[in-house]
């Protein structure tokens, strides 16, 4: 009984090696005959046979695959399932250790690679100038499949989640920035640049070797090798930055703090914190992260004027003064911080006319208390003419000019700022 089963056993695999052989012969006919469906059918029966293929049929089967899905570098071609079919044989091969149809595929993935590339950038340089969606979802879409045909290749995949992001394109941006931090992918390169003594221009170089020998030609000089930095920062800002265009702010947050936590001197993350924060409407965490950014980077005006906008909004108006005049001591030219300070110092009339109001059968107490008012808008003015000075078309701060001139009795000012109103409400 034991023998017989024997001899069924391997009837069962010499059938299966006759079949596999037999749709292969079927694919081959077709691919010569430029019959690629009738090939991708005979391929599909096979591949369920495959399994028990010897090393010989097997590498094959994944090269037939390879040309019935190439079809002669046709434009129906799926690039993605080309290159993924490439490189399966290539790996395959490698891996045996028998290299037969390792180069023929080397060459045709290599002419893939240099023509997608170059549409990728052709589509992108299009993208940027007419900041179409559907022309930066073109070039992104070809930049994957850069990466598609060539995994090693990581920038590509980083340049394609990029490019997807500015597509507004943002789960599969989100998508593709994750699948680079899981691949650890830092973007840190070296680049070799030499200087074309014909015309004077900078070549890149993809490596050393070729630069070192266009130097010996005497077609370049000049040869320098230049470091790129780590990608990986970013990665966690755009990744956060597309969770936040989802409306995923707490996802966004957790990203900022993954990175934080890998480069906590990043200013850069630091200020998406805290712009998320703003954008979540919790006001006293985007203080304190911009606070926080004050320490890291002093010497930024915007930093001290938001925070001054902060406490103003807080009620913490000579603390908001403080950072306004910050500001301006950084920026001289910073027309909102002035704007700001003389709405700052405004405010402290407020409680003097609720007190008016309470006092409007007392002449002589509401003298007094509108004899305040008015010195304090004389402290105000030079601010708003500082500001106006820096904005002559700013409505606003027109507008807040002519109510103090007309308090304070100033005609003259009054009616020279009145010209500039009329004319620019026309």
């Amino acid at each position: 009984m034991r023998k017989q089963l024997l001899i069924l056993s391997a009837f069962i695999i010499s059938m299966a090696v006759f079949g596999q052989k037999n749709e292969l012969k079927t694919a081959e006919k077709a691919i010569k005959s430029n019959d690629f469906v009738a090939a991708m059918a005979a391929i599909n029966q096979a591949e369920g046979l495959i399994a028990n293929a010897d090393q010989k049929t097997t590498a094959k089967f994944y090269y037939l695959k390879g040309k019935a899905l190439y079809q002669n570098g046709s434009g129906n071609a799926d690039i993605l399932k080309v290159g993924d079919a490439f490189n399966q044989l290539i790996d395959y091969e490698k891996e045996t250790n028998k290299q037969k149809y390792t180069n023929e595929f080397g060459e045709l993935l290599n002419k893939l690679i240099t023509s997608v590339a170059e549409k990728a950038s052709a589509d992108y340089s299009l993208a940027i100038q007419s900041k179409e969606s559907a022309d930066y979802l073109k070039a992104a879409k070809n930049f994957n499949q850069v990466y598609a045909l060539s995994p090693r290749d990581t920038s590509f995949l980083d340049n394609a989640a990029l490019v997807y992001y500015f597509a507004k394109d943002y789960e599969t941006s989100k998508d593709l920035y994750q699948k680079l931090l899981e691949l650890n992918y830092t973007g840190i390169t070296t680049i070799y640049v030499a200087t074309n003594k014909e015309d004077g221009k900078e070549i890149t170089f993809g490596d050393k070797k070729t630069m070192d020998l266009q130097v010996k030609l005497g077609i370049v000089e000049n040869p320098k090798e230049e470091a790129k930095d780590s990608r990986r920062e970013f990665i966690f800002k755009n990744l956060a930055q597309n969770y936040s265009a989802l409306e995923d702010n707490s996802k966004a947050l957790e990203i900022i703090n993954q990175g934080r936590t890998e480069f906590p001197e990043s200013y850069s993350l630091l200020i998406d914190e805290a712009n998320i924060y703003y954008k979540l409407g919790n006001n006293a965490k985007f203080k304190e992260k911009l606070e926080e950014a004050i320490t890291m980077n002093p010497t930024d005006p915007t930093l001290y004027y938001n925070v001054g906008v902060m406490n103003m909004d807080q009620k913490n108006i000579d603390e908001a003064i403080k950072y306004f005049e910050k500001a301006i001591e950084l920026k001289p030219d910073y027309g909102d911080a002035y704007n700001n300070i003389g709405a700052a110092i405004i405010e402290e009339t407020k409680p003097i006319i609720e007190e008016m109001n309470k006092s409007l059968s007392d002449f002589n107490k509401y003298d007094k208390l509108q004899e305040q008012q008015f010195e304090i808008y004389k402290k105000a003015i030079p601010y708003y003419e500082k500001a106006y000075e820096l904005d002559g078309k700013n409505i606003s701060i027109i507008q807040t000019l002519m109510g103090l001139y007309e308090n304070l009795e100033m005609t003259e000012k009054l009616d020279a700022i009145r010209v500039v109103y009329d004319e620019l409400k026309q």
